[in-house]
């Protein structure tokens, strides 16, 4: 079947083209070249910090923070049982253990409250995501970390420009780590980054993701490293997507209150979290459905196919799957995973569009 409205596209109308065929013509096409540094610059300026280190994807950009805080095998990591599996792959390739915990209810992020019983003589690191836009309680995570000499890594692979307490989401912990993949506010179709404050984080990050290779001393190598790097070409599409970010922010958040507006008084949808100290960027735009609602959410995911408009459900918890597997009770990541569904959001999206979603959603709700 046809998908008429897709759930999530690029935006490719600024200097993309320009950019990519300077690469081209100049022969700066592989992980050397201009657009790289730029990229890394204004993306650390955008989010308030010092330092960007770009790489091959966001999966990447928390498997190189992990390693330049030193954390490896026999150590523990407290992520949330709610997120995508690459939080949790991240720190399985260093060997460390991810330790899952459950989400809150109001923001549907990593709960504070939950996070000091899980706490060993093994934790090193802490991992909040800020999942599908909306922030993390950081001053609460923060606090726990420092007590107890934790290290910090936000996942904010879905939350590009995201605020806490008017904050840029990022810099608040140790490193930040981001995604650019092609469903995302910006995109470099793959690619990553880690911002940080911390200058010796960043340089060992560099090292790290090019072979391990000093940066004074060519082909000379002290650690093992990776192959991490991300292309000239990638980089300029990002650049060009960075100085539109604004702007797709922005327009993100009218989707959301449009869809607010005509959704809020639907009998059995909870509309996304947005707490007063945050700013929710809305990657996604997802509610839930509940059992007031008069057709389940597959049905309705199903329905609105029917009408050529796609939508996803959310993600499984990782404690019911075999990698990740953990038996303690994880009540608020089932029920998001149960009831959550995922509409149409990207930043090209038609008021028409949109109102068609609706009134899809609403025929079936009645």
């Amino acid at each position: 079947m046809n998908l008429k409205i897709p759930i999530a596209k690029p935006t490719l109308k600024g200097n993309e083209l320009k950019y990519v065929t300077e690469c081209i013509e100049t022969g700066w096409i592989s992980s050397a070249g201009k657009f790289v540094e730029k990229f890394e610059e204004k993306f650390a300026d955008f989010c308030n910090v010092k330092h960007g280190v770009s790489c091959s994807n966001g999966t990447v950009a928390i498997h190189l923070a992990l390693m330049a805080l030193g954390i490896g095998k026999g150590d523990e990591v407290i992520i949330p049982d709610y997120t995508f599996a690459a939080t949790a792959n991240a720190v399985l390739y260093t060997g460390a253990k991810p330790i899952l915990v459950d989400v809150e209810e109001d923001t549907w992020c990593m709960d504070p409250k939950l996070i000091k019983d899980k706490i060993t003589p093994n934790t090193k690191a802490i991992i909040p995501v800020h999942i599908y836009g909306h922030p993390c309680d950081m001053d609460k995570i923060m606090k726990i970390a420092k007590e107890n000499k934790l290290f910090v890594i936000e996942d904010c692979a879905e939350a590009h420009g995201a605020e806490y307490k008017g904050g840029k989401v990022g810099g608040i912990g140790d490193i930040g780590c981001f995604s650019f993949y092609g469903n995302k506010i910006i995109t470099t179709g793959e690619g990553g980054m880690c911002i940080t404050n911390d200058k010796k984080l960043a340089n060992k990050m560099r090292v790290l993701k090019n072979h391990g290779m000093d940066e004074s001393k060519r082909y000379w190598h002290e650690i093992i490293g990776y192959n991490y790097r991300i292309t000239n070409l990638q980089a300029a599409v990002g650049l060009a997507q960075l100085e539109q970010i604004n702007e797709f922010i922005e327009k993100r958040i009218k989707i959301a209150e449009l869809y607010n507006k005509h959704l809020k008084d639907i009998k059995g949808i909870t509309l996304p979290p947005k707490k007063e100290w945050a700013k929710n960027v809305y990657w996604m735009y997802c509610i839930l459905i509940k059992d007031e609602f008069p057709i389940s959410r597959d049905e309705l995911i199903e329905k609105l196919k029917e009408k050529g408009i796609d939508s996803r459900k959310f993600f499984f918890p990782l404690s019911m799957m075999t990698p990740y597997k953990d038996d303690s009770a994880s009540p608020v990541s089932k029920l998001l995973s149960n009831k959550g569904i995922c509409l149409p959001t990207f930043t090209d999206m038609s008021e028409e569009e949109i109102k068609e979603i609706i009134e899809s959603v609403k025929e079936v709700s009645n």
